[in-house]
C-alpha cells in the first residue's frame, strides 16, 4: 500500500514495502552543507526522501541516488518525476565501483542502517548493517566525494569511534557534529556528522538538538 507525505511544496509517495521517512532524514537534510549547483549523491536513497528534502533548501542541484531495492528505487524515480525534479536513480549495490566514477560529488549523503548486526537492538532488519558495514559506506563516500567535498550522515552515538575510524581511513575528516535527543533528560539517540575529504583537523561540535521543549516534565 502506498501513501503520500507532503514536504513543503513537494509530495513524497511511500510504500509499506519500503523504509518510511523519519525525523532523522529531515534533520540530516537541514544539517548538511549545501550550495547552489552542487552535485549531490544519496547512498541508499530509498524512495528519494533526502533528495526531496534537500530540494526544499536548493532546487538547482545535480541529484543522484543509489538504492539496492528495485521497488524503492522505482518509487524514488517517480518522486523526482512527480515533483518535476531532475535526477538519476541507480539500482544496485553502493559498494559496486562500476555504478559511478569517483571524485565527482560536492556532497554525499546517507541515512544508513546503523545498528550493528547481531546487537539485539530494536531497529528492525532495515536498520541493521549486515549488508553494508560502516567501513563499506565510508569507503564508497570517500571514493565518490571530490577533494574538499563533504559526506554527511546520521549514525548512532555509541558507534562514534567506529565511524570516525572508518571516515579517516577513507580520507574523510570529521568537521561538524550534532547530537540528537528527544529531551534534555534523555541520552542522545543519534548523531549527525559531516566530514570533508582531505580536510584538516578540527571538529566543530554544535549544540545538541532536542525534539521536545526545553523544560522538565
Amino acid at each position: 500500500m502506498t501513501s503520500v507525505e507532503y514536504l513543503g511544496k513537494y509530495q513524497l509517495t511511500q510504500s509499506d514495502a519500503c523504509f518510511k521517512l523519519g525525523r532523522d532524514s529531515v534533520l540530516l537534510a537541514g544539517f548538511c552543507t549545501l550550495r547552489p549547483k552542487w552535485t549531490v549523491c544519496d547512498l541508499g536513497c530509498g524512495v528519494g526522501s533526502l533528495l526531496l528534502l534537500t530540494a526544499q533548501r536548493e532546487e538547482n542541484l545535480t541529484r543522484v541516488g543509489i538504492e539496492l531495492d528495485p521497488t524503492a528505487a522505482e518509487l524514488a524515480r517517480k518522486n523526482l518525476a512527480d515533483n518535476a525534479l531532475s535526477g538519476t536513480i541507480l539500482t544496485g549495490d553502493l559498494r559496486e565501483k562500476s555504478l559511478l566514477r569517483g571524485d565527482q560529488f560536492h556532497l554525499v549523503l546517507s541515512n544508513p542502517p546503523y545498528f550493528r548486526a547481531g546487537s539485539g537492538r530494536s531497529g528492525g532488519q532495515a536498520r541493521m548493517d549486515d549488508t553494508c558495514s560502516v567501513e563499506d559506506l565510508c569507503r564508497t563516500a570517500g571514493r565518490l566525494t571530490r577533494t574538499g567535498g563533504r559526506f554527511a550522515l546520521v549514525y548512532r552515538p555509541e558507534r562514534l569511534a567506529e565511524l570516525f575510524a572508518a571516515l579517516q581511513k577513507a580520507r574523510l575528516e570529521p568537521k561538524r557534529m550534532q547530537l540528537l535527543s528527544y529531551h534534555r533528560t534523555k541520552a542522545p539517540y543519534a548523531v549527525l556528522v559531516e566530514a570533508v575529504k582531505e580536510g584538516g583537523p578540527g571538529l566543530d561540535i554544535l549544540p545538541t538538538h532536542y525534539q521536545t521543549e526545553d523544560r522538565l516534565t
